[in-house]
């Protein structure tokens, strides 16, 4: 006798709310480094003025637009932190 088969139950709302999650977590991941390293070369005084004001406000941006993309979806901030199990959280907590 075989085992039954595990049957995968696919509804679009949720399959297009997961993917977003997905995505989200990785920009989120991204913009986090690139907020570091924007930190640290202000730290550095690597950056002209006219750069720091670009990427300060590059960043509000994308801040702002992953908020917006959040709300959307019905996501919380901690949603996209995902549990690497004994790894610990993907993103720092805040």
């Amino acid at each position: 006798m075989t085992a039954p088969r595990n049957r995968l139950d696919l509804d679009p709302d949720t399959v297009e709310r997961d993917l977003v999650k997905l995505v989200l977590t990785v920009v989120e991941l991204l913009r986090q480094l690139m907020e570091r390293q924007a930190l640290r070369r202000f730290d550095a005084g690597d950056l002209s003025e006219d750069q720091e004001e670009r990427i300060g406000l590059t960043l509000m941006l994308l801040e702002d637009r992953m908020s917006e993309l959040r709300d959307r979806y019905g996501l919380r901030p901690e949603d996209l932190n995902l549990d690497l199990g004994p790894l610990g959280p993907l993103l720092p907590r805040e």
